[in-house]
């Protein structure tokens, strides 16, 4: 009998629980109130577990950036951008081992024609190219998970260069939704110019920045369904 490799188990683990867990939040009603008040009253509803399902529901819900402003809400700006990322690591590692574990037929399923194809570049350069993918907006967040899992990227790479690259966003969403408790304070006006300063720099680094300039390769986007 064929050993099952630890990989395989670890990936059937984050499926099943990922599963779990979307089938909770949809039983729950939670996705039918998706807005940062909603969620930061939920989240707060369970109390001491408040952090841990919010980690939960931020590795789930594909809307990070209205999560990551709840949990500026619910927990401040410094334990909200903890809670955030590692929330973010976790939804990006249990993407990446779906991607493994199901290959591209599946994930092109599940993303519903936006697959992206990554080539020799990301496995000679990943944690570069991944890092400047998580920093500058070019492919939404969970194509470059799924993408990244099926190509021979290390996964240290993978979630280092992630870990850094999402770490100014996050600061700049919980940031805003800590000082949005009150609106008519300067630091809410300083946590929105930084908001915008944040857009506006994504977009301009999104038009002088293309993948196949990054990582040398081509790249092409099958036609949306």
């Amino acid at each position: 009998m064929k050993k099952i490799s630890t990989k395989t188990i670890t990936a059937a683990v984050f499926i099943i629980a990922m599963g779990f867990i979307a089938y909770y939040c949809h039983y729950t009603g939670i996705l039918q109130n998706l807005t940062a008040e909603g969620i930061k009253e939920y989240v707060n509803s369970f109390g001491m577990f408040g952090p841990i399902v919010y980690m939960i529901l931020f590795s789930v819900i594909p809307s990070g950036s209205i999560i990551a402003i709840a949990g500026g809400m619910a927990f401040g700006m410094y334990l909200g951008t903890i809670y955030t990322t590692i929330g973010a690591l976790l939804g990006s590692t249990t993407a990446f081992y779906i991607a493994r574990f199901l290959g591209r037929e599946a994930v092109e399923k599940i993303l519903k024609g936006k697959m992206h194809s990554f080539e020799e570049g990301i496995e000679k350069n990943g944690f570069l190219i991944i890092l400047i993918l998580r920093l500058i907006p070019i492919i939404p967040f969970n194509v470059v998970s799924y993408g990244a899992g099926l190509t021979k990227a290390r996964f240290l790479d993978y979630i280092l260069a992630t870990m850094i690259g999402i770490i100014p966003g996050v600061i700049v969403f919980t940031n805003l939704g800590d000082k949005a408790l009150n609106i008519n304070s300067p630091e809410f006006i300083q946590a929105l110019l930084l908001f915008a300063a944040l857009i506006a720099a994504s977009l301009v680094l999104k038009k002088k920045v293309s993948l196949s300039k990054i990582q040398g390769k081509s790249f092409f986007k099958h036609p949306e369904a």
